[in-house]
């Protein structure tokens, strides 16, 4: 006696009310996952204006995350001070961080950094800094050398005579909740995609 072959018909096509909550639902789930990778692991920001040249200009794009960050002296950051006269956020260079002492020569530009161990540096900044320096930065009432405390940072833009940081009461230091992510990469333009150094 032989077996009888079952034949599969074809499988019942979806209702148009079906598929398209099928299609809502993919969408959700897309969004919820974007949204979870923005506000825990990376996120887009722009920059804005012309105070991280050479390195960053204007309307460039990148890409940065707080994840598990702990900053180092040189990270470039985006800072946001919410309860300040400059609310906007702003992309910096890491100078010094909490139990460092920054001094910063307002004759020739020079900044010097002592760390907590007791070791002075005067930063080599010719890689990353705008050359047209130094008709020095002159307008701050702050008094150098600053010491911080813990969890705060020193930051400044790498076109020192065009930009808008701690040396400034409208930034002053940075706390660490304060930093909304450092740098991880620049995605605009195609031409520059990569890390930023």
């Amino acid at each position: 006696m032989s077996k009888k072959e079952t034949v599969k018909g074809p499988e019942p096509k979806l209702s148009l009310a079906a598929s398209i909550f099928e299609w809502i639902e993919m969408i959700v789930m897309s969004a919820c996952v974007v949204l979870l990778i923005f506000t825990f692991i990376a996120r887009p920001a722009s920059v804005d204006g012309h105070s991280m040249e050479n390195t960053l200009h204007d309307k460039e794009l990148l890409i940065i995350s707080n994840l598990f960050y702990e900053p180092e002296r040189e990270d470039i950051v985006v800072v946001q001070k919410i309860n300040s006269a400059h609310s906007a956020p702003i992309v910096k260079r890491v100078i010094a961080t909490e139990g460092e002492t920054v001094d910063y020569d307002f004759v020739t530009g020079k900044v010097t950094v002592t760390d907590v161990s007791g070791e002075t540096t005067v930063l080599d900044e010719g890689d990353y800094i705008k050359p047209e320096l130094p008709e020095a930065y002159k307008s701050t009432p702050m008094d150098f050398p600053i010491t911080l405390e813990e969890g705060e940072m020193f930051v400044m833009g790498d076109n020192r005579n065009n930009s808008l940081d701690s040396r400034s009461m409208a930034i002053g230091i940075v706390t660490e909740d304060e930093i909304v992510g450092h740098v991880l990469l620049r995605v605009f333009p195609f031409n520059k995609f990569g890390t930023v150094n």
